[in-house]
Formats: C-alpha cells, sequence, structure tokens
C-alpha cells in the first residue's frame, strides 16, 4: 500500500462535528387554573446519574452499562425512528424492505425486540454522529444499502490468491483486553503493481478481512480492535495511481460503513519522512482520533516498548518486540 497511506488511514477514525437537533421544541398550552385549585405538595428532585440505567429497564451486558443517561435517550429516539428511515430508503422497492437486519453478526430487530448486543452496534453510528439520530439514520441507512450492492457476504466466502495478498494482512493474536489485532504490511516483497491492478478485488478482498475482524467481537465485552500498520520498507517511490485510489476507497468505505470500531491504531517502522506528514497533518485531526493512534520508530525494541503496554508478549510477535512466533 502506498506510503500516503498514514494520512489516509489516520483519517479513518475521525469524528463529525455534530448537527442541529432533528426536531423542535414546542411548548404545550397551559390549561385556566381552576376556580378553587387544591394546594400542591411539591415533589423532590431525583438528580439522574451520569451512567444510570434508562427509567424503563433495557437489556443489559457490560458495554451497554457503560451507556451515559444522554447515550440512552438518543439510543431510543434512534430505535424508534429506524423503521420508518428503512422504509424511506426502500421507497422505490417497498418488497425489499427488510425486518430485520444482520449487521457485523449482530441481529439488528425493526420490530420492537431487543437485545444488548443491538444497543451496543446501534450506539457506534450514534456516537460516530455525535448523537445526532438523523445523522446517524442516515449513516446506518447507508451501510445497509451498501453492504448489499458491494455483497459483503459473498466478499466473505470469496478465495483470494495466497500469493498476492497472503503477507498484505494478517489477523493474529489479541491485546490484553481480548481485542483482535490486525497486522497490516506495506513494505516488504509486496507486489504491488499486482496488488492493485484490480481495485475491486483489492477492495474485496480488504472488506473481507475487515469482516472476519469484527466478527470476532462479541458485543457483550469486546466491540472493538487493535490495528497495527507496518511500513517497513516502504519509500516515498511506492506510490501509483492504482494505490492511491485503492487507497483512498478502502479509507471513505471504512470511515462510512464501520463506524467506532478502533481502539488503537499503531504505525510501526515508520521512515522518518513519513513520520513528518504525520506530525504535519495531525493539526487537522480531532484529539478522539489523535489520542487512539501512535507513530512508532524501527526496530523491535523501540516497537515493544510502545506495543507490549497494549499487547502481551505471549501475544505479539517476535519481529515486535514480543515472543509469539511469527506469521
Amino acid at each position: 500500500m502506498a506510503s500516503t497511506d498514514l494520512p489516509a488511514a489516520a483519517a479513518t477514525a475521525g469524528q463529525i462535528p455534530p448537527v442541529p437537533a432533528m426536531f423542535e421544541t414546542v411548548t404545550a398550552p397551559q390549561p385556566a387554573p381552576a376556580e378553587a385549585p387544591a394546594p400542591v405538595v411539591a415533589e423532590a428532585k431525583v438528580e439522574a446519574q451520569p451512567n444510570s440505567v434508562p427509567e424503563h429497564p433495557e437489556p443489559q451486558n457490560a458495554l451497554t452499562q457503560k451507556f451515559t443517561e444522554k447515550e440512552w435517550a438518543a439510543l431510543r429516539d434512534f430505535r424508534a425512528t429506524l423503521p420508518q428511515l428503512l422504509k424511506d430508503s426502500y421507497a422505490d422497492e417497498p418488497s425489499k424492505v427488510p425486518t430485520s437486519v444482520k449487521l457485523w453478526g449482530v441481529e439488528l430487530n425493526l420490530d420492537g425486540v431487543k437485545t444488548a448486543k443491538e444497543s451496543v452496534v446501534l450506539m457506534k453510528f450514534l456516537r460516530a454522529r455525535n448523537l445526532s439520530v438523523q445523522e446517524a439514520g442516515r449513516m446506518i441507512v447507508n451501510t445497509i444499502r451498501w453492504r448489499e450492492e458491494f455483497k459483503v457476504d459473498e466478499a466473505l466466502q470469496e478465495q483470494f490468491p495466497e500469493e498476492v495478498f497472503g503477507s498484505l494482512g494478517r489477523i493474529y493474536g489479541k491485546d490484553k483486553g481480548g481485542r483482535p489485532v490486525i497486522y497490516n504490511m506495506y513494505g516488504g516483497n509486496q507486489d504491488l503493481k499486482e496488488i492493485f491492478r484490480d481495485t475491486d478485488r483489492f477492495m474485496r478482498w480488504r472488506v473481507a478481512l475487515m469482516e472476519r475482524s469484527v466478527l470476532l467481537l462479541d458485543f457483550e465485552t469486546i466491540d472493538q480492535t487493535v490495528q497495527i500498520h507496518d511500513y517497513l520498507g516502504v519509500g516515498m517511490g511506492s506510490r501509483t495511481p492504482e494505490s492511491k485510489r485503492a487507497v483512498a476507497e478502502a479509507t471513505n468505505v471504512f470511515q462510512s460503513h464501520y463506524p467506532e470500531l478502533l481502539y488503537k491504531k499503531f504505525f510501526v517502522n515508520v521512515p522518518t519522512i513519513m513520520s513528518w506528514l504525520f506530525w504535519a497533518f495531525k493539526a487537522f485531526l480531532p484529539a478522539a482520533t489523535i489520542a487512539k493512534m501512535s507513530v512508532v520508530g524501527t526496530g523491535s525494541h523501540a516497537i515493544g516498548k510502545e506495543l507490549l503496554p497494549v499487547i502481551d508478549k505471549s501475544e505479539l510477535p517476535e519481529r515486535y518486540g514480543g515472543e509469539a512466533k511469527d506469521f
């Protein structure tokens, strides 16, 4: 993959600024007072707790118990509007409106049945759009339609040439929190011309790799992944029009259709010139994005110093300072 992937990859964890509220607040007219009103006893106010369970209890797991009351309120509104949003998006093909949708292995029920896993998945779209129900609705509907058009499930079943893609990306081990770790290798002896010769084929392979990593999440205790991008052997001359086009398309897909699935991203074996590029782009990235990213130098000692606090040495390959067998 091209050396310019570093800024592009940084964009995938970006956030969208908040949008105006979806509905206006309307004050209902007050009724005329009765001739002899009864005395009114003031009710005691109960302060809402930041992480309190909703007024009407919903199925809970370790992840939903971390939702704030504001997030629960947005989630209830989101769930209520989703069936109509789907109907509207299939206005030209009403017979194709789904009654249930499976996303990342989780069933999203549109008939009112609630599950904790469903709440975790829906919350990712809300958080990606700063709890705007309207914007999150657009995002998830676009994702559902895109998955149909791209035929994601078919991509998962495809066989891709091992000699072309076998060493380009791997899912290997877990971090200390149980999150799967995805390795992306951009240098070495990769045949970049063959990898990017067919952009559609590359995209189907890359989406399939992403799907396999996400299907490892249980959405009960684990709902994010760790990514390691290895730039060993990558130079500024690695850029080609084909690789730039593929990178741009992959960036757009992951930003638009896989929200809030990243826990940490490490860029390792980064050449000095690319480190400068990262710091130049840093000023334009949200603080939340920067907090998830680390640019690391070269060599197993330097890399291990950054990765071992996150990934146990028994799970980290030797080339990165761990004790696990190299893949």
